[in-house]
């Protein structure tokens, strides 16, 4: 998402600079330095459902991060601040309460960094047109859509297939939980290999916690299940052709999915995080009331995971018709829409300090 917004530079853009802020010992760090940005981290801890036994220390470290935040943001001195959410952000936005900012919500319902954010915020970007209800200034609301990386929208569905040695005429199943995988999801697939195997190829990336079961239940498999499942930790920038390969996806649902299934026009059966307040069943809702996807709670997939993927890739028509729902979700041109309203308030922000100037001359 970094590259997209701000590699495609305009007409006066050519002295960008950005600096990238996370927390420390956060997973982007090496996401960030991988892509070539510069990046500062700050210590950061959340409040919200924080045990009391918890909260002194989480409040030091809160603290320690508005001294820091102050620090860098006297050095850096931003003409415009752009948020996703995260524990960092509350103290980095605390300080630039006056620097022009950009919320961007990757989820339908808003977290609660994001709600605090979001009320001074000059701009708020939202996934979709249902997210503005929950903000009391809507007209600053843009719904933009979810930004994607070129790297993952390149691919297409042929040459996906090809990139993975799959068989073209047999399904294809995608399963993902995430960069931590999701265990109960990986427990529940490895149950029913062989029986979803016998009818459909699948790829499925187990993230990095459960590799090593997995790959035991893949040993196991007789070699010509073995042939048609394809397992992997994680991958990097192999994620497009996934998605462009997959007829079916099983998956969280978190923000991310907003993007990277409706680009594709990918069906999917929804396992939501089992926590009931979490943001990942207003996004599952979102998607299942457009018929793109359907809902599996974390707590059936026991016993119904390999029945509801079988039901679906079986009735060809309504997979068909849920692709063509997920796909009427797109917005593929997400990134230029929010870099262009970054760009639009870096050059307010650049005017008024020259008006500034002027003034004091």
């Amino acid at each position: 998402m970094l590259q997209e917004l701000f590699d495609e530079k305009t007409s006066g853009d050519e002295d960008l600079e950005l600096l990238w802020v996370g927390g420390e010992g956060g997973m982007e760090e090496d996401l960030v330095s991988r892509a070539g940005y510069q990046m500062r981290t700050l210590p950061a801890a959340g409040l919200h459902g924080v045990g009391l036994a918890q909260l002194p220390g989480n409040l030091w470290q809160l603290l320690r991060g508005y001294f820091a935040a102050r620090r860098l943001l006297a050095e850096f001195q931003p003409d415009v601040l752009f948020f996703t959410g995260g524990f960092v952000a509350a103290p980095v936005a605390l300080v630039g309460s006056r620097v022009p900012t950009l919320a961007f919500v990757p989820d339908i319902q808003p977290g609660f960094t994001l709600r605090l954010i979001a009320r001074f915020a000059d701009v708020i970007a939202v996934v979709a047109e249902e997210a503005r209800r929950y903000f009391r200034q809507p007209e600053r609301v843009k719904a933009t859509g979810y930004p994607l990386r070129s790297e993952i929208t390149r691919w297409k569905k042929a040459d996906a297939i090809k990139h993975f040695g799959l068989e073209k005429d047999v399904p294809i199943l995608l399963v993902f939980g995430g960069s931590k995988g999701a265990r109960s999801i990986n427990q529940a697939l490895i149950a029913e290999l062989s029986k979803l195997l016998a009818e459909l190829q699948i790829i499925h990336v187990t993230g990095t916690g459960n590799w090593e079961a997995v790959k035991a239940a893949q040993e196991k498999l007789p070699a010509n299940l073995a042939a048609r499942y394809h397992a992997f930790p994680y991958l990097h920038g192999d994620m497009g052709a996934a998605l462009a390969a997959a007829d079916l996806a099983v998956c969280r649902a978190g923000a991310s999915t907003l993007g990277e299934l409706p680009q594709f026009g990918l069906p999917a059966i929804l396992v939501p995080i089992p926590f009931r307040e979490h943001l990942q069943h207003v996004n599952a809702a979102y998607l299942q009331e457009r018929s793109a996807a359907v809902i599996l709670p974390d707590e059936r997939m026991q016993d119904s995971l390999a029945d509801t993927i079988l039901d679906l890739l079986h009735d060809r028509s309504q997979l068909s018709q849920m692709g063509e729902a997920m796909a009427a979700l797109a917005k593929p041109d997400a990134a230029v829409r929010i870099a262009e309203l970054l760009r639009g308030l870096g050059r307010q922000a650049r005017a008024a300090l020259r008006s500034k100037n002027v003034r004091q001359v």
